[in-house]
């Protein structure tokens, strides 16, 4: 019995200590658990559940979502508000004359024709030939070698050397009408801008005063022909200029986008007429 009972305080003696410091360790436990979970209920804010807070973040995707349409729906708006006239300003801009004397870009030329044709469209169709012109001959001549041909001269120089350049479907023939076309958009803004020498002329007057001294001097008797019948078809001015100025029907719109293309545009298309003089291509007429 004794021997027990020793036996039993020798046991206290060994386990109670012991005992007594797990409690206090379990104690300091909780207390951490404790101060975790406020931690916790801090960062979710005081009286938030798990549910408000996934709701929150819903909410936040949807504001973002609708932030993100607002500003697509707004850039395509000004990008309606642009005309073709605006965008080739656009293009011809970074452009420096003293840098295209003797190579005029590839790429700038394709976009700013483009757009220009575009205002010729909208006289009437018969500037799509060109267009296939530019399509076929120039984009796929400059997409074989875009480092080597990144120069209208590259272009025409390769077709010079071959004996090809005054072929019917050549690039450098190619170029040479767009360049013209171009001219002759230059010609007719001029006068669609002069508003005491034109205001009482229609389209049609300002158009074939603009073919005489562009686009009439190298024409055939074909294509003379078959501008005589594109004549009867130019729509009335006052339409002519709503397409160009777009949304915006103010007069002084359009007046001061021309002022502006065309001290730009002149340029340009000197530099790719001299070029095309010294393969001796600038005379060509067609049919």
């Amino acid at each position: 019995m004794v021997e027990r009972e020793r036996d039993g305080g020798e046991a206290m003696a060994l386990y109670g200590p012991r005992h007594e410091g797990a409690a206090a360790e379990d104690e300091a436990l909780e207390g951490e658990a404790v101060l975790v979970a406020a931690a916790a209920a801090g960062e979710k804010g005081e009286g938030e559940t798990d549910g408000e807070i996934e709701s929150a973040s819903e909410e936040d995707a949807k504001e973002n979502e609708d932030e993100a349409a607002e500003k697509e729906k707004k850039d395509k708006e000004e990008l309606e508000e642009w005309s073709e006239i605006r965008l080739a300003i656009a293009e011809l801009s970074p452009i420096s004359h003293g840098k295209l004397s003797s190579s005029p870009p590839t790429l700038p030329f394709l976009s700013i024709s483009l757009l220009l044709l575009q205002v010729l469209d909208k006289i009437g169709p018969t500037m799509a030939v060109l267009r296939l012109d530019v399509q076929r001959n120039i984009e796929e001549l400059y997409l074989l070698d875009p480092s080597k041909y990144s120069t209208l001269t590259a272009m025409v120089e390769k077709e010079a050397d071959e004996g090809t350049a005054r072929k019917a479907d050549s690039c450098a023939r190619a170029v040479l009408w767009l360049t013209r076309s171009m001219d002759f958009t230059v010609a007719l803004l001029q006068r669609l801008e002069d508003e005491e020498g034109s205001e009482n002329q229609s389209l049609a007057q300002l158009v074939e005063a603009a073919y005489k001294v562009s686009l009439k001097p190298w024409h055939g008797w074909i294509a003379s022909a078959a501008s005589k019948i594109a004549m009867k078809l130019i729509p009335e001015r006052k339409v002519f200029v709503g397409w160009l100025v777009g949304k915006d029907p103010s007069r002084s719109v359009l007046k001061d986008e021309i002022e502006r293309l065309i001290p730009l545009l002149q340029p340009f298309l000197v530099d790719i007429h001299n070029m095309l003089a010294k393969f001796r291509l600038d005379r060509l007429k067609s049919t």
